[in-house]
C-alpha cells in the first residue's frame, strides 16, 4: 500500500471498464485521480466516488482526447485542482467495428485512429511538455492490446490503431528517457 503516495494520475477513459478500476487502485495506493470520460457522466462520477471513498481527491474531465483544444482544458483544469500530473494512462478507445477492409469506410478507419492513436498522441504531448517544465520525471501508460500482434478479419481499424501505439509507445522511451 501506498505505493503511488500523493502522486497525480490522469487516466482517459476511466469511466468504466480497466480505466475505472485502475483509478480505483491507483487510490488505494495513494494517488489523486483525473476521471475523464465520453459518454458515460454516471460511470464518471462513480469511478470519483470510489477514488474519493479511499480518501483521495478526484476531478471529472469530459471530452474527446482527440481534439487538442479538450486536452489542453483538460490539462489546465488537473493543474488547478492539483498542482501537477505525475502519472498518464492512456486507456480510452473504440473497438474493432467488424468491417472488413473491403467495406470498411475511410472516415471510419480514420475515426478509430483519431480514438485509438492520435488522442494518445495527443496526452503524451501535453503531459511530457509538463513533466519537462517540471524538471522531468513521471509515468506513461498506454494500453495496448494482445491484437497488436494478432490481427482478426473485421478488426483492421483496431488492429492497426494498437499497432501503432505500441510503436508510439517504444518511440516515446527513445525520446523521453533522458528527462527520466
Amino acid at each position: 500500500m501506498g505505493k503511488l503516495t500523493d502522486k497525480i494520475a490522469l487516466i482517459t477513459g476511466s469511466d468504466s471498464g480497466i480505466g475505472q478500476a485502475t483509478a480505483i487502485e491507483f487510490a488505494k495506493e495513494g494517488a489523486d485521480v483525473v476521471v475523464h470520460y465520453l459518454e458515460d457522466a454516471d460511470g464518471a462520477n462513480a469511478t470519483r466516488e470510489q477514488v474519493e471513498a479511499q480518501g483521495r481527491r478526484a476531478i471529472v474531465v469530459h471530452g474527446d482526447h482527440g481534439d487538442e483544444a479538450t486536452v489542453k482544458e483538460w490539462f489546465r483544469a488537473a493543474l488547478e485542482a492539483f498542482g501537477r500530473i505525475d502519472i498518464l494512462m492512456n486507456n480510452a478507445s473504440v473497438d474493432a467495428s467488424g468491417t472488413y477492409v473491403a467495406d470498411l469506410e475511410i472516415a471510419d478507419f480514420e475515426a478509430t485512429m483519431r480514438s485509438n492513436l492520435i488522442g494518445q498522441l495527443i496526452c503524451c504531448k501535453h503531459f511530457i511538455n509538463h513533466r519537462k517544465q517540471t524538471g522531468g520525471g513521471g509515468k506513461i501508460i498506454n494500453i495496448t492490446s494482445v491484437h497488436q500482434e494478432q490481427a482478426r478479419a473485421g478488426a483492421a481499424d483496431y488492429d492497426c490503431s494498437k499497432g501503432a501505439l505500441r510503436n508510439l509507445t517504444r518511440t516515446l522511451v527513445l525520446e523521453v528517457s533522458r528527462w527520466g
